[in-house]
């Protein structure tokens, strides 16, 4: 148990690490390309993060495949919320864009923030299942700053942001779970759709 949840630290930190890069960049493209070192490192490292495992749920859904998922959930969180609260103390600049982010984050309605949510939850789900089959990090080097160049809502980078803004309100935990909604309906339809064109074997 304990070694599912520090797997799902170390993924939260290395989010938080692209999540860093991408508010502390001035120009948004060159953030999101780098905020890539997040994902790839999760996927070289082989660590637990909520939003590239849901989408396989269908393959194994017994009550280790839950307690890998959930646990490294739990994990994602303690680890984006340290590095978030420490990066808030150590860049005020950077804590201070988190603020706009996450203010503008908030005030989009329930609906909005799910669909986003199920955009990003494909293209995590593509990404990591191009490098997990495929064998190829493109998926990561072009899906990741895709959904955040259009926007879309990722839960454990949102977590991130939200501690480096100092957001720990009722309205944010809202916000983060209709986001990891979204996130795993858009893998789990995605992922059951690639079965149903005879894609996945």
């Amino acid at each position: 148990m304990l070694k599912k949840i520090v797997s799902g630290v170390a993924a939260g930190l290395c989010i938080s690490l692209g999540g860093a890069v991408f508010l502390s960049a001035e120009n948004k493209v060159v953030g999101a390309v780098a905020f890539t070192i997040g994902l790839l490192s999760i996927c070289y490292y082989g660590l637990s993060l909520y939003t590239g495992k849901v989408g396989y749920l269908f393959e194994k859904h017994d009550k280790e495949a839950f307690s890998v998922l959930f646990l490294g959930l739990l994990g994602n969180f303690i680890g984006t919320v340290i590095c978030g609260v420490l990066l808030r103390f150590c860049l005020p600049a950077m804590a201070q864009k988190a603020e706009n982010i996450c203010a503008a984050k908030l005030e989009k309605d329930a609906l909005t923030v799910f669909l986003l949510g199920c955009f990003c939850g494909i293209l995590v789900y593509i990404a990591v299942n191009l490098f997990r089959d495929k064998k190829t990090v493109l998926g990561v080097l072009i899906g990741i700053p895709v959904f955040i160049l259009s926007g879309f809502e990722h839960s454990v980078a949102d977590m991130f942001y939200m501690a480096a803004a100092g957001e720990f309100s009722l309205r944010a935990l809202v916000f983060i779970l209709l986001v990891i909604a979204g996130n795993s309906v858009g893998a789990l339809v995605f992922d059951r759709l690639l079965a149903g064109a005879g894609v996945k074997k």
